[in-house]
């Protein structure tokens, strides 16, 4: 199960997450906040946490690693 915290045991989030809603007669945006996200030990990826309709939505986001050939 994903936890809300980093290795390190630190429970405030390292990074926001956004969606952008582009208004349809400017080029601009407007930046919603849509969660929160705690960077791994390692710096390899991210544990996410979404809020979308209400519904609370984990995410796990890990670096790519190079195929062995």
């Amino acid at each position: 199960m994903m936890t809300n915290q980093t290795e390190t045991g630190s429970n405030k989030p390292t990074h926001t997450v956004y969606i952008l809603k582009l208004q349809a007669d400017t080029e601009q945006a407007d930046w919603i906040r849509v969660g929160a996200a705690w960077e791994h030990g390692d710096k390899d990826g991210l544990n996410l946490s979404l809020n979308i309709l209400g519904q609370k939505i984990p995410v796990v986001v890990r670096k790519n690693k190079p195929k062995a050939n």
